[in-house]
Parts: structure tokens; C-alpha cells; sequence
């Protein structure tokens, strides 16, 4: 018997993770990673180039599987909202020839964080890396908050943090109130001389994962007792907890809001974040209840391949969060 096999993916600033699964037996799965990002033009996210990763990588996992078709695949890219409409008008024709899919979900990294993290029940997930957004739905809609890049937002994301941070290392070396001397000593250990540090962030055209990199310094410094470092971690939370409390669901007759999951390599970062960004949530979230998320943004999309499958995908659809194009073939 042919196995109806399921593709999830998930694209991002780390590059493409495609994951081959059986949805009546997830221990049957396999996944391969390219470390090459998807590239981004002014069209918006380049159609043409994740199918000349995705499409090659997916044969590969088939071919070792031992064949079988791709009943239903579910992408989720970072940008997807903004920059995904050459992905939503070019994919569907192009995987259901490459690969013969049938059913694909389109969604932004954000939708398929959630997946991962709470599956298909109602809640709100926080998902922060070198950025910040927050997702809730009631499963009649959805509500975003932040997400909106370095300059503009991602307030309490790991390039938030590296900023902030290295602000207060130069106020150290400027003499300025507000300064840190063990986060200059840190800064300096990890970029060289602090007159230099304009020279090696400004012209990087990755600017937000470096600053996102010095992060965990900043939790480093404020583990060993710098009260600066510490103000850094609890301002993030205190952003991070008001994004999540902006997109919540509201509360049912119970009094309960549903949970509320963190997900993304911030968290690794461990209590000198999550100690009060615990505080602040429970402060402006009464009636939510913190869970550990379940799996990762590639098991959201594994998930949600699952789901359209099975004609059970009951997130909201979007048309950018969440995009289902039509069925191919019938």
C-alpha cells in the first residue's frame, strides 16, 4: 500500500528545514536542513528559489522513505504576511506538478510557532528569537501583536535585548548614567574595543542577528547580579507580556483566557528572563495558564500538513496568516 505521506517546512533567517512525516504514525518521519536562507527580493520572498531547495530536498526524503505521494504540505515562512504573495500565486500549481500535492497551507513562521506550541486549541503563543510576536485566536480569528522587525518593533526579542545591552556597555565607556562596566567588559570580549563596535554593526547586513548575539551575554550579566543587565531582561518582559495580553482571547464564563506558550531559542535563556517575564504575565493574564510548548514552528507545520489532510484544520484561515489553496486534481 502506498504511504500518504505529509511535508512540512519551515523557512527562515537559519535557512529551510523540510520534514517528511506519516500522519497515522509521526515516529515515521524524516527531515533534512539547508543552511542557506530562501532570498528576498522586491517582489517579496523569491517563489523560484525555495523551490529550488525545497523541491530536490523533498525527493530525497521520498526516494529514502521508499516512495509513496504527498498528500498535503503545509509551508511556513518568516515574512509570509508581508512578502509571500509571489509564494501564494506560484506554489501550489508548482509543488502540485513537482511533487504532486494536492492540498498546501501557506502561513507566516507565526502561525506555524503557534501549531507547534498549542496545536489547534485555543490560546496565545509568544514566539521570540533575534525578533518578538505574539498570535492568540478563539479559533474565529486571529490577533497579532508586534512582529514588526528591529527598527520598528520586536520589543523584548533577542535584538532588543542585544541593543539595549550594548547601549548601556557604551554608556560604561562613555561615563554616562545608565552604564554597565560588566556588560562594556562583555561587549569588548565578544566585538573588540567599544570605539570600534559602530564599524562592526552598522555596515552588517545581518544587523538584527548580531545584535541579537550579544543576548545572552546580557542574561549572563544579570545571572552574576548587574542590576543593569537585569532592568535590560525585565523591561523585555514587561514588552513581551504586554504584546501577549494584546492578543489574548478573551475570558470565558470560567474566567479563563486559555494558555498562553513561549516558544523560540530566547527562552533558552532561562530565569533571568523567564523569572519576570512569569511575574508580568500573571500580573496582566489572570485567567491565562503558562504551558510549555509542545513542539517547535517545524511541527506546526507537520501539523497543520496533518490537519489538511485529514479535513480537520480548524485554525482560522487568513489570507496571509494562513492561506489554503485550492484542492489540485479534482
Amino acid at each position: 500500500m502506498t504511504t500518504a505521506w505529509v511535508l512540512g517546512v519551515d523557512s527562515g533567517g537559519s535557512g529551510l528545514r523540510v520534514r517528511l512525516a506519516d500522519p497515522s504514525d509521526p515516529a515515521r518521519a524524516e527531515s533534512l536542513r539547508s543552511r542557506e536562507p530562501v532570498r528576498t527580493g522586491p517582489a517579496g520572498i523569491d517563489a523560484d528559489h525555495l523551490l529550488e531547495r525545497l523541491v530536490p530536498m523533498a525527493r530525497t526524503l521520498l526516494s529514502a522513505a521508499g516512495g509513496g505521494a504527498v498528500a498535503a504540505a503545509a509551508i511556513g515562512a518568516a515574512g509570509m504576511a508581508t512578502l509571500g504573495g509571489a509564494l501564494r500565486a506560484e506554489l501550489p500549481g508548482a509543488l502540485a506538478g513537482a511533487l504532486g500535492v494536492r492540498r498546501l497551507a501557506l502561513a507566516t513562521d507565526a502561525v506555524t510557532a503557534y501549531a507547534g506550541a498549542l496545536g489547534q486549541r485555543p490560546g496565545t503563543v509568544v514566539a521570540a528569537g533575534t525578533g518578538m510576536v505574539a498570535l492568540g485566536t478563539d479559533l474565529t480569528g486571529w490577533r497579532r501583536a508586534d512582529g514588526w522587525g528591529h527598527l520598528l518593533g520586536d520589543l523584548g526579542g533577542g535584538a532588543w535585548i542585544g541593543q539595549a545591552g550594548l547601549d548601556a556597555a557604551l554608556r560604561a565607556h562613555d561615563g554616562r548614567e545608565g552604564g554597565s562596566a560588566a556588560l562594556l567588559t562583555a561587549a569588548e570580549e565578544m566585538f573588540g574595543p567599544a570605539r570600534e563596535l559602530p564599524g562592526k554593526i552598522y555596515p552588517r547586513t545581518d544587523r538584527p542577528a548580531v545584535l541579537a548575539s550579544f543576548a545572552p551575554e546580557v542574561g549572563r550579566c544579570a545571572e552574576a547580579g548587574d542590576e543593569r543587565a537585569a532592568g535590560v531582561l525585565a523591561l523585555a518582559a514587561r514588552h513581551i507580556a504586554v504584546s501577549a495580553a494584546a492578543v489574548c482571547p478573551p475570558a470565558g464564563e470560567d474566567g479563563r483566557t486559555g494558555d498562553v506558550a513561549l516558544t523560540g531559542g530566547l527562552f533558552r535563556m532561562g530565569d533571568p528572563l523567564l523569572v519576570p517575564l512569569r511575574a508580568e504575565l500573571s500580573a496582566r493574564l489572570p485567567g491565562a495558564r503558562a504551558v510549555a510548548a509542545a513542539g517547535e514552528p517545524l511541527d506546526g507545520s507537520v501539523a497543520l500538513a496533518a490537519a489538511l489532510a485529514a479535513d480537520a484544520l480548524t485554525l482560522p484561515r487568513h489570507p496571509t496568516l494562513l492561506h489554503v489553496a485550492p484542492e489540485r486534481g479534482r
